[in-house]
């Protein structure tokens, strides 16, 4: 009787120590499906190094994580930019502070952690990269700003899009402000004028400089288009567009979520999964990227109009997507990584052990990450 006590109260204390306490009234269930479902392919495919032993691995055509993570951020964040915007009040610095200032408390200080856990994983052996890929760029986000990296830290490519954008996006919002204002345009215009830009400036920057880029298979591809900021900004984009539009046509957003959805389903499983989309080829280069955002895009009046599930399977994903950033953070380098370099996985009896290891490892240490750093900044950051 002592020891099924024991067993209890160490089951209540682990679980205890990895529950979120969670307002579920103030979430949208869809959305938090997005980004579950966006975060678990980007865990599939980084544990792919040693599962390729299995032909076919995933088995399962995947959408894009990363494109899915770029199209809700932007629509997310794009709608407290949108609001702050259409405010009849001024909009200058102040506003654009405050902005940058809840965008950081969110995003720096995980970063900075990971990314000093990596510069200490590697220079002590217990990732095998070569450590003459880390410089000074990465504390200012500017190591793949306009090239390609390889071999230090690689995950957080997709994070310099996303800082750049969000800095880069309320400062050109701003001078947009200044000349369009004057003509007496009004501010939803003006802001739909600059998701436009930004919306064409990666694509016009594939097309002068990317499709001319030397590249050579998918590696070089991924290495000097897909992760290189410039050329690397319409996702974020197309999130801001679809705020855009939920905003000022709710009626169309609501009812077009099914047609959308199988429009989105047909792009991102059919042209991107059947099509042979050479990385040498220009055209892939300049469209690949845009039909990708397209697609997630598309998806996105479906997923936002799920506002409930099934209680066990809204406490999953609800738990997934909030951890989402930290798994993003740890997967690669601190889980998969110091693996692939510690351990000899040979057989497949051997990678799936270590398969379910990784995933424990990133699912248990994500939630204590969020719980106990991630979690108390964003609160502080609200008492700020």
């Amino acid at each position: 009787m002592q020891t099924v006590d024991k067993k209890s109260n160490i089951w209540k204390a682990l679980s205890s120590l990895l529950s979120l306490n969670v307002n579920y009234q103030d979430r949208v269930f869809g959305l938090d499906m997005m980004r579950a479902i966006a975060i678990l392919n980007v865990v599939i495919v980084h544990a792919g190094s040693w599962m390729n032993i299995f032909p076919g691995y995933p088995w399962i055509p995947i959408i894009p994580g990363v494109e899915l993570f770029f199209v809700l951020s932007g629509f997310l964040i794009g709608s407290i930019l949108l609001k702050t915007y259409l405010n009849d009040g001024p909009y200058g610095f102040k506003q654009m502070a405050k902005f940058w200032k809840r965008r950081w408390f969110r995003t720096l200080p995980n970063y900075y952690l990971i990314l000093l856990l990596n510069i200490v994983f590697v220079y002590f052996g217990f990732i095998h990269e070569d450590f003459t890929q880390f410089n000074w760029r990465f504390f200012l986000f500017a190591h793949n700003l306009y090239d390609g990296f390889y071999g230090f830290f690689w995950e957080s490519w997709s994070l310099s899009i996303e800082e750049w954008f969000y800095l880069s996006f309320p400062i050109v919002l701003l001078v947009l402000h200044w000349f369009l204002h004057k003509t007496k345009l009004e501010r939803k215009y003006i802001f739909l004028v600059n998701i436009v830009l930004f919306l064409c400036f990666s694509i016009l920057m594939r097309v002068l400089f990317g499709s001319k880029q030397q590249v050579t298979g998918s590696f070089s591809y991924g290495m000097k288009i897909e992760k290189v900021v410039v050329y690397h900004l319409d996702g974020i984009a197309f999130g801001l567009l679809g705020a855009y539009l939920k905003y000022w046509f709710p009626v169309f957003w609501h009812k077009s979520r099914n047609v959308t959805f199988i429009v989105g389903l047909f792009v991102c499983f059919f042209l991107m999964q059947y099509i042979n989309w050479s990385p040498t080829d220009s055209t892939a280069v300049v469209l690949k990227i845009a039909l990708q955002s397209l697609g997630c895009f598309l998806l996105l009046p479906r997923f936002d109009t799920i506002k409930s599930a099934p209680k066990t399977l809204r406490k999953v994903v609800t738990h997934i997507s909030l951890i989402s950033y930290s798994m993003y953070l740890i997967n690669l380098s601190m889980v998969a990584s110091v693996i692939t370099s510690n351990i000899h996985i040979e057989g497949k009896l051997s990678a799936v052990v270590w398969y379910l290891v990784y995933w424990t490892i990133v699912i248990v240490a994500s939630t204590l990450l969020y719980k106990y750093f991630e979690k108390p900044i964003m609160d502080l950051r609200d008492k700020v």
